[in-house]
């Protein structure tokens, strides 16, 4: 038996030496260490020896077969470190091809560079899941119960719960001002944070309009906060985030969860104020709705509408791409043409 067992260690080592490639020294381990193989025939057969030749060829098998593995991992090294990865010998002396980079989305970037602008002036930033409830995307927002936006031609609601009301009833989120009240709640105030995402509108696509885009909010609560203090604070992020003065105005407008309401508008970067289809011929486009928080808002986050009080802006982040590189159709952002999201490299 333990004649079998050098002739056996010599014939395995003389496979192992012989392998040109991992395949075939996975075989060789396999033949000679695997359940088939012939050392567990040995090892297999020790019950039919005497005590004290069982102890002994059981031994000199797991020597073996101990050496056949420190063997197997020697020549297994050697095999990677002498083989290429090319089929074919290349002249090292011709220059190299380029290498091809990557680069973040332009949407992304935005999100990116409003973020640096925003924590300078000390906001936090948070985010929350895309999936909302009526709860948090209307009922704590001051929504009436028959605002059009609650209903299927403008919110994406999950299949399953249609029938139910409140925080059972589920939908992609259609904006992201519901944030602001999931984050009162678990931080109070005062606060300063910011809340960048993707929102999901049912609606028709064109030049300016996404069923899925990004939106950025800010949102101040504090007391003895002045409405003067939004449009300075969006003056000074449009100069931030395009290097240079922009030109901005203010109008009335209304939403359930702001009293009172306005829309920020900026020159159309795209005309440059003359005017063109993004700004639909006016030479102005709207990126950043808001205002001051509504009192029921305000309650609803848990909070004293007599002392404290709020300002929200929120940014459309692809318009706000749009405007920066001078693009006409928000559409190109979200396609898959890769010639398209070259130049931003």
């Amino acid at each position: 038996m333990l004649e079998r067992l050098e002739s056996i260690k010599e014939l395995g080592l003389k496979k192992i030496k012989e392998t040109e490639t991992l395949d075939q020294l996975q075989e060789v381990r396999r033949e000679l260490t695997g359940k088939k193989g012939e050392l567990t025939a040995v090892l297999k057969s020790l019950g039919s020896l005497e005590p004290e030749m069982r102890k002994t060829v059981g031994m000199r098998a797991n020597e073996i077969k101990n050496h056949f593995a420190e063997k197997i991992q020697e020549r297994e090294d050697e095999i990677v470190e002498n083989q290429s990865a090319l089929d074919e010998e290349i002249d090292l002396t011709l220059p190299g091809n380029a290498v091809s980079q990557g680069a973040l989305h332009p949407i992304t970037q935005m999100q990116y560079d409003l973020n640096d602008a925003f924590l300078s002036l000390g906001f936090e930033i948070f985010s929350e899941d895309d999936i909302s409830s009526e709860l948090f995307a209307f009922d704590n927002l001051n929504f009436p119960p028959d605002h059009p936006a609650r209903q299927s031609m403008d919110t994406y609601w999950i299949e399953g719960t249609e029938d139910k009301q409140g925080a059972e009833r589920l939908c992609l989120r259609p904006h992201l001002t519901g944030g602001s009240v999931r984050y009162l709640r678990e931080h109070g105030a005062p606060a300063r944070f910011v809340y960048p995402g993707r929102v999901y509108r049912n609606e028709n696509t064109d030049a300016r309009h996404e069923r899925a885009f990004y939106q950025y909010e800010a949102l101040i609560v504090d007391k003895d906060l002045s409405f003067s203090s939004g449009k300075v604070m969006i003056q000074a992020l449009l100069e931030k985030v395009f290097g240079r003065k922009v030109n901005v105005r203010m109008r009335e407008g209304f939403f359930p969860f702001t009293e009172p309401g306005y829309e920020i508008d900026m020159e159309c970067q795209v005309c440059h104020g003359k005017g063109c289809r993004v700004c639909n011929q006016n030479g102005w486009i709207e990126v950043a709705p808001g205002g001051v928080i509504n009192p029921n808002v305000v309650r609803a986050a848990g909070l004293d509408p007599d002392v404290y009080t709020g300002f929200y802006t929120n940014i459309g982040l692809d318009r706000f791409v749009m405007m920066r590189y001078g693009i006409d159709d928000v559409r190109f952002f979200h396609s898959t043409d890769l010639r398209f999201f070259e130049q931003f490299k």
